[in-house]
């Protein structure tokens, strides 16, 4: 956007304002979903075109800049920064995860593993990492007629603490059900970051107690239908 006869552009600097350049912005983003991507990027043009993109379109002078301003990469666009970006993320997770796990008192040796379509690549890495039992491993689909057979086997075994990752959807649906028919205890249950949001697709109080770690590795807990950032 230009200002004047100085031909000045509004970009974004490393913390987070606004301010007026004299060179164009190499780079677009999307100041609500924090993300930047090329200028010529399909899924971005395609937004803009339709208009519901331009309120909060935002520019960088380069990617440094838009990373030091907590964007991330376009998965369209930028699919190789995108990688890298997102496999930090889950390293950063998966370490949040564990560290609560290896705090919990009385020791969790025992586990059990659950995982959405989305959170399988999570799941496969926390398993992995984890160095006591994995009594068994669960996938569920994101939409089922009732999630029970799931449940039966998510809960089969009497382990230490419960793992879950994977689309929120999917997580609220099967977490009723966990509620609703087993013995299922969520102040047992940690989560990686997606299944947080479980929390506003779930009844009240399902959740209740969980714990989980965040993309940034940083803690959380659900109590009052709320997500709560634990100290680290």
């Amino acid at each position: 956007m230009t200002y004047g006869h100085d031909a000045a552009y509004e970009l974004v600097g490393v913390d987070g304002r606004a301010y007026l350049s004299p060179v164009p912005g190499t780079l677009g983003g999307h100041r609500r979903a924090r993300l930047y991507g090329r200028l010529d990027c399909p899924s971005a043009l395609r937004a803009v075109a339709r208009g519901g993109y331009v309120r909060h379109r935002v520019f960088f002078a380069d990617a440094a800049t838009a990373v030091a301003a907590g964007y991330r990469p376009c998965a369209v666009c930028l699919p190789r920064e995108y990688a890298v970006w997102k496999a930090a993320g889950d390293r950063r997770e998966l370490d949040g995860v564990l560290t609560l796990l290896r705090a919990q008192r009385p020791r969790a040796e025992a586990v059990v593993i659950g995982h959405g379509r989305d959170g399988a690549h999570l799941a496969e890495a926390f398993a992995a990492a984890w160095e006591g039992t994995v009594l068994a491993v669960v996938a569920w689909p994101e939409t089922a007629a009732s999630w029970l057979r799931q449940a039966r086997r998510f809960t089969a075994g009497a382990p230490d603490a419960w793992v879950v990752a994977g689309a929120p959807a999917g997580w609220a649906g099967m977490s009723e059900r966990l509620r609703r028919s087993t013995d299922w205890d969520p102040d047992r249950t940690y989560g990686f970051a997606a299944t947080a949001r479980a929390v506003a697709l779930a009844g009240p109080g399902t959740l209740e107690g969980m714990r989980g770690a965040d993309t940034s590795g940083e803690p959380w807990k659900i109590g009052r239908n709320l997500i709560y950032r634990e100290p680290s």
